[in-house]
């Protein structure tokens, strides 16, 4: 039997689980990360926080009678296009840029002189961007690996650096069919040399370093594997990998993924997709969701008007909720305005309205899929707080034509150390 770890890298700290071989958790651990200055983020207090949690993890396996020497395989997620550079004993010699930094115009410029219209690097908060503009910052010339934020952990634990996973490289610009990078690259300003070897996500890479092993409790032949994003493990973690099923998340925003055997992209929607073993994930997120919600009504009044809802019957409202302007999927266009009006007398069938309306651009998600030659899912789960709401769920079931389910997990952690297995 193996034992497969799993290290998840999220926004407010790190998780971590122990599976089975046959997807059982045996033991978890989560530790907050370190507090940090967000416009000068260093990279190797991610590193401190995941020895934390690791020594977190060994005291929950000590009270099942367990250490880390039961670990076979080491996986890591991240969230996609958090990046950092730096020299070849993983040293950072730049700050890190989170995944939703923005504003590098300059980067953006040159990118859409080289680019092909519509491309995934397009943009100036793109992940190609953020890491022209990391290698701008390099002044000394310093820096040998570009690597992600799973990458950067993976590379800690390998003790070298080089490596990432067709999913986290997808959105700097990495085509997984081809298996290439663009030919443009250069012209633009990205020194090949500092592009990682990618492997599928999932799959081994190489053992822990020694010094790693010794230090942390693994066994020495523990075998290091490619990561994915925070995502596509927490997807993992939901549902089976059949195809046609699909995952929505109902947290602060709406996203939507699901498993096909065909690759379908479409940026000037949103549309992207990851390659899974021999299949695809199929996704995009929303800007609308929970977030709206918990800003118009407390949790309690969200319990209480949701109870005096009739879900079997449409609301006649058309809405399209967001906090701000902007929307990603299934509209990319950075200027949708809000439509939250008008606002019943009602609080019962605001929320109603709200409710239909978030269902609708859900369905709208999936049709756009099948609109470019893609399936209507067979089968959704659901994850995110928004999954407790049954009143939200008999509503979406309606709207969607099909039954939707709670996912039983959705921590990445687990998902990964799945992944692996």
């Amino acid at each position: 039997m193996s034992i497969c770890l799993g290290i998840d890298i999220g926004t407010s700290g790190i998780r971590t689980a122990i599976v089975d071989d046959a997807g059982a958790v045996i033991s978890a651990a989560h530790t907050n990360h370190i507090l940090q200055d967000e416009t000068n983020i260093n990279a190797d207090l991610w590193w401190q926080s995941v020895q934390s949690c690791l020594a977190a993890q060994r005291l929950a396996l000590a009270d099942l009678g367990l250490d880390l020497t039961c670990v076979d395989r080491i996986g890591v997620d991240g969230t996609s296009g958090t990046m950092v550079l730096t020299d070849a004993h993983v040293t950072p010699v730049t700050k890190a840029l989170m995944y939703n930094s923005t504003g590098f115009f300059e980067e953006a410029a040159k990118i859409a002189r080289h680019a092909p219209e519509g491309h995934i690097t397009q943009g100036s908060n793109s992940a190609l961007a953020r890491a022209l503009h990391l290698i701008r910052e390099d002044t000394e010339g310093s820096a040998v690996h570009l690597l992600h934020q799973s990458d950067f952990i993976t590379a800690k634990l390998m003790g070298v650096g080089g490596h990432s996973d067709e999913n986290n490289t997808l959105k700097l610009g990495y085509d997984p069919e081809t298996q290439t990078w663009p030919d443009w690259f250069t012209a633009c300003g990205m020194p090949p040399a500092l592009l990682p070897e990618i492997h599928p996500a999932g799959s081994a890479i190489g053992g822990i370093s020694t010094e790693v092993a010794s230090s942390l409790g693994f066994r020495p032949d523990a075998v290091v594997h490619a990561g994915t994003t925070d995502s596509i493990a927490a997807f993992v973690a939901a549902a089976p990998l059949v195809a046609g099923t699909a995952v929505t998340s109902l947290g602060t925003t709406l996203a939507i993924k699901m498993l096909a055997k065909c690759r379908i992209d479409d940026p000037s929607i949103g549309l992207y997709s990851h390659r899974l073993g021999d299949d695809w994930l199929i996704g995009g997120a929303s800007n609308t969701g929970g977030g709206v919600l918990a800003h118009l009504f407390t949790p309690d009044e969200l319990h209480h008007l949701s109870g005096q809802i009739d879900a079997a019957v449409a609301s006649p409202l058309d809405y399209y909720p967001l906090l701000k302007p902007g929307e990603r999927f299934p509209v990319n266009d950075p200027d949708l305005a809000p439509r939250m009006g008008p606002r019943p007398a009602k609080d019962a069938d605001y929320l109603h309205g709200l409710l239909e309306s978030i269902a609708r651009i859900e369905h709208r998600c999936y049709r756009e899929i099948v609109a470019r030659g893609g399936q209507y899912p067979d089968t959704i789960f659901t994850a995110g707080g928004g999954a407790q709401n049954h009143t939200w769920s008999a509503i979406r079931s309606r709207v969607l034509g099909l039954q939707v389910s709670n996912a039983t997990t959705s921590q990445a952690a687990v998902g990964v150390a799945k992944l692996i297995g």
